[in-house]
């Protein structure tokens, strides 16, 4: 393999899955600190890789929305500080508001109250780190393709997987459907800004919705969607079992690994998690009769992309140094530490090893 990325065609177009891997990993290293430098970084790492390899695609454009909405996540937060006030204690009063009288059963709670530099710090860093796993999502969204992952989907997830896409692919449509006809009503002399120009240009886009939903159930029919495969009933047992017992044992694991004293059952639990939801998984497929026409092959820059996401969330997580909980109490300026730092860099790799985006022809699923 050159590692010298070539230009994406059909045939060597980087598999969804490994975008998607790529960018939890990205998320675990984020939801393992509060350093607004680390943070930034790691915003700023999927920021160059989206800005490198996202295509014109509709989906490619979710990347905004999400950085918009982790701004406004972190700026309620910050709101949420400075009504509902904070336990955290500071000596640095910045404003006094005036406080609402609450009864006895609400203590613990107040509204108003002084605002101190430290809860505002606490609080700048808690809706930091939610931002980033936001916007890490959202990089996800912009250079995965929904159809192409959909075709990666094992057969026991194939339906639900279906209504996933549709959700995630119906907000880009219509918003490409809305500047289609405002365009196209400037183009006529029309105004397209006004309540009244919203009013006339809302039926035609909920017909090309409709219009839609009917050529994809035809097709789905069309293909033998819904068709299922007789299995025994130890066989549908069995599976129910390792799905449920497994995705209850990710839950643990996961928890342990966000939490401060869990990582001596996380890593355990969430391999046997793992191992049980993917034999569930590999057994409910038996029921889907559908076929995969050219499926996506996954490559060797696969694997450099979603091992990027990987060693970066491991490296992070295995550093473990005071420098990525800074404290608010007394108040400090956080330092970079240089081996997460560094760590988290190694997320850049997608951006020289994937494929260069070009435009590509449309395909179905």
């Amino acid at each position: 393999m050159s590692l010298r990325a070539p230009g994406a065609n059909r045939s060597n177009a980087l598999h969804a899955g490994a975008w998607w891997l790529w960018a939890l990993g990205l998320a675990v290293a984020a939801s393992r600190t509060t350093n607004p430098l680390l943070l930034g970084l790691l915003v700023g790492v999927a920021g160059y890789v989206v800005a490198a390899r996202r295509t014109d695609a509709p989906w490619a454009r979710s990347y905004g929305a999400f950085v918009k909405l982790g701004l406004a996540v972190l700026v309620v937060r910050l709101v949420f500080s400075v009504v509902l006030g904070s336990p955290i204690p500071g000596t640095h009063v910045l404003v006094t508001l005036p406080e609402v009288p609450l009864p006895d059963w609400a203590q613990g709670v107040r509204i108003g109250g002084r605002v101190t530099a430290e809860q505002l710090v606490f609080a700048l860093y808690d809706g930091a780190k939610l931002a980033t796993l936001l916007i890490c999502v959202g990089a996800a969204n912009a250079l995965a393709n929904p159809a192409r992952l959909l075709k990666s989907l094992p057969g026991a997830l194939y339906e639900v997987g279906v209504a996933v896409v549709v959700a995630m692919t119906f907000a880009p449509n219509m918003v490409a459907d809305v500047m289609r006809l405002r365009t196209a009503r400037r183009l006529r002399g029309r105004p397209a800004g006004g309540v009244k120009a919203v009013l006339q240009v809302g039926l035609p886009v909920l017909e090309g919705a409709l219009e839609r939903s009917v050529a994809v159930a035809a097709s789905m029919d069309a293909r033998g969607y819904g068709r299922t495969a007789p299995v025994p009933r130890g066989v549908r047992q069995a599976t129910t079992v390792l799905t449920l017992g497994g995705l209850l044992a990710v839950c643990v694991g996961a928890y342990g690994l966000l939490a401060a004293s869990g990582e001596a059952y996380a890593v355990p639990f969430a391999g046997a998690g793992v191992v049980m939801v993917l034999a569930g998984l590999r057994l409910g497929g038996r029921r889907s009769v559908r076929t995969r026409y050219r499926p996506d092959l996954w490559g060797a820059r696969a694997w450099l992309v979603a091992g990027s996401g990987v060693a970066a969330a491991a490296l992070v997580v295995a550093s473990d140094t005071a420098a990525l909980h800074p404290g608010v109490v007394p108040l400090a300026a956080p330092e970079l530490p240089v081996w997460p730092a560094l760590s988290v860099l190694v997320g850049l790799l997608p951006a020289f090893v994937a494929p260069l985006p070009t435009s590509l022809p449309k395909e179905s699923v």
